[in-house]
C-alpha cells in the first residue's frame, strides 16, 4: 500500500479498477493506524469495525481523516449501514 493518494480531481478521472484499489488501500491504511496494526498483519475487509476493536471515537477518526482525504462527506448512517471496511470501499467506490 505505498499508494501516494491522488487529488480529488484526478481519483475522479481514473478507470473504475484503479480507483477503487485506491480507495480500498487508503481505508484499509486508515484502519491499520487507528488499530495500531503494521502493513504485515493481515486485515479483514469482513469483520466488522467493533468486531476488530475499533472504539466509536476511533471509527469517528478515521471517517475524518477519510473524509479530509476523499474530498467527500461519509455520513454516519453510511459508516454504521456499511459496517465493514468492504462494505465501505463498495459504498465509496459505487
Amino acid at each position: 500500500m505505498s499508494h501516494d493518494f491522488p487529488a480529488v480531481e484526478e481519483l475522479n478521472h481514473l478507470p473504475e479498477y484503479e480507483r477503487r484499489e485506491l480507495i480500498e488501500d487508503l481505508v484499509v491504511k486508515e484502519f491499520r493506524n487507528a488499530l495500531f496494526m503494521t502493513d504485515h498483519e493481515e486485515f479483514a475487509l469482513d469483520v466488522g469495525f467493533f468486531d476488530l476493536g475499533l472504539t466509536s471515537l476511533r471509527l469517528s477518526e478515521v471517517k475524518l481523516s477519510l473524509e479530509r482525504k476523499l474530498g467527500r462527506e461519509i455520513s454516519t448512517a453510511a459508516l454504521f449501514g456499511h459496517p465493514t471496511a468492504g462494505q465501505l470501499i463498495d459504498h465509496l467506490c459505487a
